[in-house]
């Protein structure tokens, strides 16, 4: 492959693999299915010979452009239509089918990088913690965006 070709795109993470199923990972503590399942995509990703492509700036990309797809399902429904369509089985499979998409590219990218996501998570929410304290009874509300 030249330098100006595109690598082959890699099929949406929510399509059926060539697999015998997914492993069961109910009973493992969220850690470890976090865990696991970013192993899985790095196998995934390594017996296709794929890494050349993963690297921080395609993962970026990749992943603003699937937290997009998720964003459009959404795009011109009302407050009250947006919380209920998990309520609908067609829009449910969507949603879920884009959140899949972008945690598995958000964990590709902390693989690549080698950020712990949970401790990332973790550790930002402290901050914030800290930044916006609960309001008292002479602290008004104050969201982030303030």
């Amino acid at each position: 492959m030249n330098e100006t070709q595109e690598p082959p795109r890699p099929p949406e993470p929510s399509q059926p693999s060539q697999s015998s199923g997914p492993p069961q990972l109910s009973g493992q503590r969220p850690e470890e299915r976090l865990d696991r399942l970013q192993r899985r995509l790095a196998q995934f990703a390594a017996a296709r010979g794929w890494e050349p492509y993963h690297t921080p700036k395609n993962l970026a990309v990749a992943l603003s452009v699937e937290a997009s797809e998720l964003v459009e399902i959404f795009q011109w429904l009302t407050p009250e239509q947006s919380a209920k369509v998990m309520e609908k089985p067609e829009s449910a499979h969507r949603v879920a089918d884009e959140v899949a998409d972008v945690l598995a590219y958000l964990l590709q990218f902390c693989e690549v990088l080698g950020v712990d996501v949970l401790d990332a998570l973790a550790a930002k929410i402290e901050r914030n913690e800290l930044r916006f304290p609960a309001p008292g009874p002479s602290r008004p509300n104050r969201h982030s965006s303030e």
